[in-house]
């Protein structure tokens, strides 16, 4: 067996889509050779807490923790807001909405100081705590997964000095995607030179999605093709509580996930005002349910709604609790930001949607990697945000076969089923395999 050194931020007791690949992936590695070690951090700033997943780590999984600068309660006192606030829903605005002063100098500091991240705070004690562990245990490679890009930062540090082999896992793109700062001229030419030392130096690249990778080539020309590889995100059906999905009183329309900024429910709202004008649909048996976490721009939407009796809301809740909810409804809402990478993105969630083998009800570029995903598993529906009239109209078709009694889709089950969790660590284990 291996040992394999996994730098992560993001590990339980966070919550959230960020933790799930690193936590499978330690959950399923052993199976083909490798034996994770984690380095996370030991007071990290969560946008969510799931206690519920320290249960998932296997016992034999050893855990070493450092400590963090984390800046953001020096950023709340600044710009007034509460502690323990959650700053990411607030803080990602569509491009019509303008922050507040206060807001935007602070947005500017983060810009200037804090490269590549909020969290390159963590780099020196992350960095000495990692020595330790490799003079404690044989190493054979390094992991690291980013955002936070940090993460990558501190394994390129450390390769440079042990010359291990370094796989960096990427979930998200780095400089210039939706959910970045927007730095001025220096700032952005010192991140872009860590990214590009990352892309260079590190033995293999893995990526989410595809869309990463074709990011990467698009801004450096100089990269190694060989060295980059598709390993996408999965459903761990051990995770699915057991029971059947049971017809509801009502048609219910769920949604897990965060809703903020250019990722809202604009467009479906305009669809459902024109179904029930139309008298397509009765909002007597519509209902519209809505997990995690929202932005406040988008509660004013769910209170203004002219249906919004139809409107449940629910808090954050545990990772086994929001499956519980998808496999209980009649179809599932995705929406992808309205952004230029939308053609690109693919949310880890939607292959959790995937794996209840519920109909999706995608909101999203046609041309797109996630329609494309949803086309080869047969999974659902698809519309573009500015489409008003084909959201309807693909609303409206699942509502009637759902008043019919019929199946809203008939999704394939072998190319669902390609994307368990299991698959995904023994790609990237023959990534490791190859590298070593």
């Amino acid at each position: 067996m291996k040992n394999l050194l996994i730098i992560a931020y993001y590990f339980p007791p966070s919550g959230g889509p960020g933790v799930q690949r690193v936590l499978k992936h330690i959950k399923y590695l052993p199976e083909f050779g490798w034996n994770p070690i984690v380095l996370t951090v030991e007071n990290g700033e969560y946008q969510a807490i799931d206690k519920s997943l320290l249960k998932e780590i296997p016992e034999s999984t050893i855990v070493r923790k450092s400590r963090i600068f984390e800046p953001y309660d020096i950023y709340r006192k600044f710009t007034g807001r509460k502690k323990g606030e959650a700053l990411d829903v607030n803080n990602i605005k569509n491009d019509n909405q303008k922050s507040p002063f206060v807001d935007r100098i602070a947005e500017l500091i983060r810009a200037t100081i804090f490269i590549p991240d909020a969290r390159i705070g963590w780099f020196f004690s992350a960095k000495k705590e990692a020595k330790k562990i490799l003079k404690e245990y044989k190493i054979d490679a390094i992991y690291s997964s980013s955002p936070p890009y940090t993460c990558s930062v501190i394994a390129n540090s450390l390769q440079k000095e042990t010359k291990l082999p370094w796989v960096a896992g990427f979930r998200d793109p780095w400089t210039g995607f939706l959910t970045t700062p927007n730095r001025w001229l220096i700032p952005a030419a010192i991140d872009r030179s860590m990214e590009h030392r990352v892309f260079k130096n590190a033995t293999a690249v893995e990526a989410a999605w595809q869309g990463i990778i074709k990011d990467a080539f698009w801004k450096y020309d100089d990269l190694d093709e060989s060295k980059f590889h598709h390993v996408p995100n999965g459903y761990d059906s051990s995770d699915f509580p057991e029971g059947e999905y049971v017809r509801n009183e009502k048609f219910t329309l769920t949604y897990t996930g965060s809703l903020y900024g250019r990722r809202n429910p604009k467009s479906l709202f305009e669809a459902i005002e024109k179904l029930i004008q139309m008298g397509k649909i009765d909002k007597e048996k519509l209902k519209l349910v809505f997990v995690g976490r929202f932005g406040e721009e988008v509660e004013e939407m769910f209170e203004n709604a002219s249906f919004k009796e139809c409107i449940e809301t629910v808090g954050y809740v545990t990772h086994k609790e929001s499956i519980s909810y998808l496999i209980k409804s009649e179809a599932l809402l995705l929406i992808v930001d309205e952004a230029k990478e939308s053609e690109e993105i693919v949310p880890g969630k939607v292959y959790e949607y995937l794996g209840t083998m519920r109909p999706l009800f995608a909101i999203a570029p046609n041309e797109s990697a996630i329609a494309e995903l949803i086309y080869e598993t047969e999974a659902g529906l698809v519309a573009h945000q500015s489409e008003i009239d084909k959201i309807a109209e693909n609303l409206f078709e699942f509502y009637h076969h759902w008043e019919k009694s019929l199946p809203l889709t008939e999704p394939n089950v072998k190319a669902i089923e390609q994307y368990e969790r299991r698959n995904a660590s023994k790609k990237l284990a023959e990534i490791l395999d190859g590298v070593c």
